[in-house]
């Protein structure tokens, strides 16, 4: 009764809620391996090894503008986090022997591979990361507003992971709400798409889950939001 309940509130929103329901999801081409990046994590102790069961999304939190590269910007992101106890003060001095991520997505919608799918995630933020895929999205979205590849490439991968790890919509969150009163992560231009239930963000999910057209409307500009896309972002002139 249980699995029916599910599938008829699916059907009312026109979402698949069991795998049944489902067509087979390609992981997205635009996809960028670690070994193509050049990616060097450290070894990852067993005991931060967990089972998949949350797709969790972020942002970088760090304006973006079009003369960055995003492959120079992943490289010293892990960079960054193996130097962590000698450059940060406690409590965020711990060391992180690869990307806090599991994927990263550029402006321009490529998919980076970042930390293996095997092991839990990092965070400064304090809540249980066994089970969480992080997905981070290039940008701070309380500035400016991600692109719509940028956007579509998260559905995809999203979709994908569902898929692939045979999880619910509800699996879906952001950053904010697994860690509740610690950050707006993924910032307001994003958050918009993840409110409701279903949320827009978990019916673009359920359209390429059904092999469906993805048809993305990113809409307006929030009222006091940002109105600049990280695809125009420039520097400020001095």
């Amino acid at each position: 009764m249980k699995y029916l309940a599910l599938s008829f509130v699916a059907a009312l929103v026109g979402l698949p809620a069991l795998a049944a329901d489902r067509v087979a999801v390609p992981r997205p081409a635009n996809f960028v391996s670690a070994e193509d990046w050049g990616s060097r994590p450290d070894p990852i102790p067993d005991e931060r090894r967990h089972t998949p069961q949350f797709v969790t999304l972020h942002h970088a939190g760090v304006r973006w503008t079009i003369d960055r590269d995003p492959v120079e910007f992943i490289r010293n992101m892990q960079a960054w986090g193996k130097r962590r106890p000698e450059i940060e003060e406690p409590p965020r001095n711990t060391f992180w022997a690869d990307l806090p991520y599991h994927f990263l997505i550029a402006p321009d919608g490529r998919i980076f591979e970042g930390r293996s799918l095997d092991y839990e995630p990092e965070s400064n933020t304090k809540y249980d990361l066994a089970g969480h895929l992080g997905v981070e999205l290039m940008g701070n979205f309380e500035e400016q507003r991600p692109s719509p590849a940028q956007v579509e490439s998260a559905v995809r991968l999203v979709a994908w992971l569902v898929a692939k790890f045979d999880l619910t919509l509800e699996a879906i969150s952001t950053h904010a709400k697994v860690a509740d009163g610690q950050t707006s992560c993924p910032g307001r231009d994003f958050n918009r798409y993840m409110e409701g239930s279903p949320s827009q963000f978990e019916k673009w999910v359920g359209q390429v889950l059904r092999g469906e057209e993805l048809m993305i409307d990113l809409g307006p500009p929030l009222e006091e939001g940002p109105t600049e896309l990280i695809t125009e972002s420039t520097k400020p002139t001095e």
